[in-house]
């Protein structure tokens, strides 16, 4: 039978090659000898399925069926060192092997490791070529008890974990009685860990990028808990008729808007959106009218409760849980100075340079032109220690004032960028770095992020 080839040559023996089928018959050939042939039989797989066929002499030999990744595996995302969401946004980049079968006349030794040699070596170009994007990593399951998974070992797939006891971290259920399978992954090109964590993706891999990422919320439930029952501490400036959502649940959608970087009312809007029921009863919200669904509050009633609140006591209460919860955070929560368009005002927020992830918040409501004050407060107040912490901030912070609060008040060090057009400053500091040693900046250190400002060169 002919099948077309979607993508190229191919894996480097001169005995195997693979190709992508695509025709409808072929396909149809390729589920029936899964059915026929595979202990799991066939497979109905959604979303971007790529079916990959190893050849040798024109006559196949291996079938692959390669899927998307499972949404959540705990051992899989720690050896990555993903939080959930880095995870929502780059989950596209794992592919699962959801089937594998070397075809009943063709087995002999060692077959089984060419084979996933020779697939694994020509998945990304034919993933790329289908589907746009070049996958990262590969994941698998075996089940411990029927295959020892040797000929996945022996083709440089690594076993980092199982699944839960009665599998259902897995997207299919293995027939019998419940128990843990065996998680296999291979990293398709160097690096690709780290590229996975990486604060910016290459290109070959940034259209894989989920787009408006499917996460639910960016910390758990009981963090989520906690953060409602902080800011229900709030003054509520609503009247008391159009309070039909808390306080607490608005100023936590709120917050966990800015966390991710928002500075547009309408993104908060869509994060609170993509909450789950659960995440939902966690704030307390009502029921929409003749339905068990609970609403989410619209663009309106976020804009009236910015426009009333008071928002150094909204920055005191998300501080106060910053600093309780420090280091249990995802890294990727971090915002910078901002403002939030006509609602909001100045927004600063002190943010753990190694880790990403925010400490404190200090809040101006006249917005822009006292981001200087509203910082030098932020550094000032008791609830931020600076002990052996090293600041670093841009030219406008580079005041006597800031100076001294940092090193004086605080304990901590600093580093301030100097402007081209401060001479006196550049030849005093440049006489001060000639008779000093070398700078090393300290283990720990924090980070204020302030504003978008280029540093001057």
């Amino acid at each position: 039978m002919k099948t077309s080839i979607q993508s190229g040559n191919h894996y480097r023996s001169p005995r195997l090659s693979t190709c992508v089928i695509s025709e409808v018959l072929a396909k149809r050939r390729f589920h029936e000898l899964l059915e026929q042939e595979h202990s799991l039989g066939d497979r109905c797989a959604k979303g971007r399925t790529l079916y990959q066929v190893v050849c040798r002499n024109n006559q196949w030999v291996g079938l692959l069926l390669w899927t998307g990744a499972v949404w959540h595996l705990k051992a899989r995302d720690e050896w990555i060192g993903w939080d959930a969401v880095t995870r929502s946004e780059r989950l596209p980049l794992i592919v699962q092997q959801a089937r594998f079968l070397i075809l009943e006349q063709s087995r002999e030794p060692n077959l089984a490791s060419q084979i996933l040699g020779a697939a694994v070596r020509d998945l990304p170009n034919q993933w790329e070529e289908v589907f746009g994007y070049r996958p990262l990593l590969a994941e698998t399951f075996t089940d411990p008890e029927s295959h020892a998974g040797t000929c996945y070992k022996a083709s440089g797939w690594q076993a980092v974990g199982f699944s839960g006891r009665d599998g259902r971290h897995y997207a299919e259920k293995f027939p019998g009685t419940p128990r843990p399978k065996k998680l296999w992954i291979k990293t398709l090109q160097a690096r690709a860990r780290e590229e996975l964590c990486a604060r910016e993706l290459a290109p070959a891999q940034q259209t894989g990028v989920a787009a408006h990422a499917g996460e639910r919320c960016a910390v758990k439930s009981a963090q989520l808990r906690s953060l409602f029952e902080v800011f229900g501490q709030v003054p509520d400036p609503r009247r008391r008729k159009a309070r039909r959502y808390p306080i607490g649940a608005v100023l936590t959608l709120v917050a966990l808007g800015l966390l991710r970087g928002a500075v547009h009312l309408s993104t908060i809007v869509r994060t609170a959106q993509k909450l789950s029921q659960a995440q939902r009863l966690h704030l307390q919200l009502p029921f929409k009218k003749g339905t068990r669904f609970r609403a989410v509050p619209g663009y309106d009633v976020f804009r009236e409760v910015l426009r009333r609140v008071d928002l150094e006591a909204l920055a005191a209460v998300l501080t106060q849980w910053l600093q309780s919860h420090a280091g249990q955070l995802p890294r990727t929560l971090a915002v910078d100075g901002k403002v939030i368009r006509d609602h909001l005002g100045l927004i600063v927020t002190l943010v753990d340079a190694e880790e990403g992830t925010p400490v404190a918040v200090a809040a101006h409501p006249a917005g822009k032109g006292h981001e200087l004050k509203t910082t030098q407060a932020l550094l000032a107040s008791p609830q931020v220690s600076l002990l052996q912490a090293t600041v670093t901030a841009d030219s406008l912070h580079c005041q006597d004032e800031t100076a001294q609060i940092i090193t004086r008040e605080k304990g901590g060090d600093y580093v301030l960028q100097i402007r081209d057009n401060q001479p006196t400053l550049h030849q005093f500091a440049q006489r001060q770095l000639a008779q000093a040693a070398p700078l090393f900046l300290k283990p720990t250190a924090a980070t204020v992020a302030l504003s978008s400002e280029k540093p001057a060169r």
